[in-house]
């Protein structure tokens, strides 16, 4: 009895034991699944952009244009923003070249720096927007009658025009006791024609006697410039792109001659000039720019900006001509650094 008392609980303990061992297995925790990383939400790429330059020719009022230009646009876009910058040396049939390229290659905005590159510019596309800079009238320059100050199409800019009628009273204050003044102008710049037209009313109107001297380009520039020398005791020479790249041909026959010139603008002026009414073309290029990017950004429509003007002048004098014809200058005038 005690033996077979003894086989039953051994045999229940083994049976307890068992359990023990199963329930074990079945009942260990299970492992908590790994937790997975969300993916890296990666901002959209800046807009980039390519920008189109055609400056007409080398010269420092238009490289300081297109200088301001490019640095309000890298002011405000940083490495996003991409030039072409071609120059075509004074050559217009070059300019239509030039930005036949930008519209072949789809930049995004073209610069036209002086009048050939706008007007080249403007029959190259009606469809990517065109900024002008050193560009006198733009009314003169795209042939629009009754011009009102917005072109209307994708055509924009700014203007380097500075008040004639100050212009003309400056070779007054200057040159009170003379009788004739010289307008000396390339023919080939319509923008210029419109500068000594103006300015030529207004003198008459103080008292002066004009005559126009037209040259066509640099093979009849030297002689057109001696025989106003010769017929003038003053000349006054406008924003004229030929004037300025071959000012020393004008400097070389009237400084000896003891004939002073009246320049539009401050290049010219340092190059052959006494005094101008000078704007900054770096400042001019500056405004430029931020019209671009205006357009550029989507803030602006080209079709319906204005065109802007410089926002103040300053009389200068160029300090060696001067004394080399024994001037005095009036006050109020800044020398021209050399």
């Amino acid at each position: 009895m005690k033996k077979k008392l003894l086989a039953l609980i051994l045999a229940g303990v083994m049976a307890l034991s068992l359990a023990a061992c199963g329930g074990t297995a079945d009942t260990a925790p299970a492992e908590e699944p790994a937790e997975t990383e969300e993916p890296e939400t990666q901002e959209p790429a800046a807009q980039t952009y390519t920008i189109g330059i055609c400056q007409l020719a080398p010269h420092p009022a238009l490289d300081a244009a297109t200088e301001g230009f490019q640095d309000a646009l890298t002011e405000a876009f940083g490495e996003n923003v991409k030039f072409d910058l071609q120059n075509a040396a004074g050559d217009t049939p070059t300019c239509s070249t030039i930005v036949n390229g930008f519209v072949s290659s789809k930049v995004d905005l073209i610069m036209a720096n002086a009048t050939g590159a706008l007007q080249a510019a403007t029959a190259a596309t009606a469809d990517i927007p065109v900024l002008g800079t050193s560009v006198t009238e733009y009314g003169v320059a795209l042939g629009i009658s009754d011009f009102s100050g917005t072109v209307g199409t994708n055509v924009s800019g700014t203007s380097d025009l500075a008040p004639l009628d100050q212009q003309a009273a400056m070779v007054q204050e200057w040159f009170p006791d003379a009788k004739t003044v010289g307008l000396l102008y390339c023919s080939a710049e319509p923008n210029s024609q419109y500068q000594v037209d103006n300015v030529q009313k207004y003198l008459e109107e103080l008292g002066f006697t004009c005559a126009q001297y037209a040259f066509s380009d640099t093979n009849d520039m030297a002689s057109v410039v001696q025989n106003a020398a010769d017929n003038s005791d003053v000349l006054y020479v406008p924003t004229d792109n030929t004037c300025a790249n071959n000012a020393g041909i004008i400097d070389n026959i009237c400084r000896p001659a003891g004939i002073p010139v009246i320049a539009g603008e401050e290049g010219i002026c340092g190059g052959c000039g006494v005094a101008t009414l000078s704007i900054s073309y770096y400042d001019l290029g500056v405004a430029t720019g931020k019209m671009a990017v205006k357009i550029l950004t989507g803030e602006s429509d080209v079709s319906e900006m204005p065109i802007e003007y410089a926002p103040q002048f300053t009389k200068k004098y160029n300090p060696t001509i001067c004394e080399d014809l024994g001037l005095t200058v009036p006050e109020g005038y800044e020398a021209i650094s050399e």
